[in-house]
């Protein structure tokens, strides 16, 4: 298949070589020659190889040592001999058509385009581009990264920004300080070897780029928020539940380390290993500390889905716990003749636990429902009513395999 493909292309440019040394056709305007140009490169893209080829063939090896390509290299790289492009021209990847070098720089992975952006800074500047990145942005950390952790990115990006503002102001007094006992040529060569170091190790990477926040959260180096379900890995006394946490991707493992906030007077929880499937975002922007303000109360009836805040104490932070509607007691739960949804009391039910735990049911008011509870069962908030069937599946998944006391 890599010959059949090797010869095709260089079939190709006999082609066109013949085209330039005879008068076009009438009917053989650039136009057509560049559609026909970018139709063979659209047969012969990378996703038309079978899978057997694609594991064997690394598009970025091919592209990546030099910007410089020559036809001949690319020849000898194979098995057969093939004849070398009469007159030795090399074709550089920046002379491709916009379109196609496009289309290949879309189907990098984020490897693959880190790779490509250290070649040449023609390349740097198209690889780091945020419309490359939003895809691999949204499919890897969409479902987890919400907009407070965005709100997390531009806070820590500011606060960079201000301790480097301070670091260079303290930098500059310093060197006026020296400047009387060190000469300035001295000082530019320090400067200038110091900067020439910085180039040549380290790729620039606009800090307000999706790339730049991407490689963040890939290499850990950020911690954003989330929610975490039954954290503490199970814990008992967490089943059925979705708290908020700081979290750190560690690449080693595929998993991430959660960092909770404290309980009281208890100190910071820390959880490792937490797989991706536990996490999620942050359905609604409220702090885990502020009450929910519930707007679906009207709206509820027995049988759905929904989501509470509940908290042990004042000084807690609140969980989102998962239950269903129930049905009155003088309700015997005929569709029929059911009219639960029209009184002001509402039914709250977790299942999870056994008939007559004092964690099975609770009961709150539809018109003037705020945090109600005490120090002994807790205080219920703020209510959410979930309609993603996503949502109800994942805590179906999570259901313990015990019936809880």
């Amino acid at each position: 298949m890599l010959l059949y493909l090797i010869i095709a292309c260089f079939s190709l440019i006999l082609f066109l070589n013949c085209l330039a040394l005879k008068p076009l056709p009438p009917w053989a305007r650039p136009t057509e020659l560049r559609l026909l140009s970018l139709c063979f490169w659209k047969e012969i893209s990378f996703f038309s190889i079978p899978s057997s080829l694609k594991n064997s063939l690394n598009i970025t090896t091919i592209i990546i040592p030099s910007p410089k390509l020559s036809f001949k290299h690319m020849m000898s790289t194979s098995n057969d001999h093939v004849e070398e492009v009469s007159g030795g021209a090399e074709m550089s990847v920046l002379d491709l058509h916009e379109l196609v070098l496009e289309c290949i720089l879309e189907k990098l992975p984020p490897s693959g385009l880190c790779n490509m952006a250290a070649v040449c800074s023609s390349l740097r500047d198209r690889c780091m581009s945020d419309h490359l990145w939003e895809k691999h942005m949204k499919q890897k950390w969409g479902r987890i990264v919400g907009p407070a952790a965005y709100r997390e990115w531009q806070w820590h990006l500011a606060s960079r920004k201000d301790s480097t503002h301070l670091k260079q102001g303290k930098q500059r007094l310093w060197m006026k300080l020296f400047s009387f006992v060190r000469s300035f040529s001295w000082v530019r060569s320090k400067v200038h070897d110091t900067s020439k170091q910085t180039t040549t190790t380290r790729l620039p990477v606009d800090s307000n780029s999706i790339m730049s926040w991407y490689l963040a959260l890939e290499t850990g180096r950020f911690w954003f928020p989330a929610q975490v379900y039954n954290r503490e890995n199970g814990h008992v006394g967490f089943m059925l539940s979705c708290y908020d946490a700081e979290l750190s991707y560690d690449q080693s493992t595929d998993t991430f380390q959660a960092r909770y906030p404290p309980h009281g007077r208890r100190p910071i929880a820390i959880e490792c290993g937490v797989p991706w499937e536990r996490l999620r975002a942050a359905p609604v922007d409220t702090s885990p500390h502020d009450l929910h303000i519930s707007d679906c109360l009207n709206d509820l009836h027995p049988g759905d889905h929904i989501e509470i805040q509940w908290r042990r104490n004042k000084e807690f932070p609140y969980g989102w716990w998962y239950g269903v509607v129930g049905h009155l007691e003088s309700c015997d739960g005929n569709e029929n003749f059911c009219h639960c949804h029209n009184s002001e009391t509402l039914i709250l039910e977790f299942n999870q636990y056994t008939p007559g735990s004092r964690w099975r049911k609770t009961t709150i008011n539809r018109k003037d429902h705020r945090e109600e509870g005490n120090e002994a069962d807790g205080f219920y908030g703020g209510i959410r009513k979930v309609n993603n069937e996503e949502e109800i599946k994942m805590w179906k998944r999570l259901w313990p395999v015990e019936v809880l006391e």
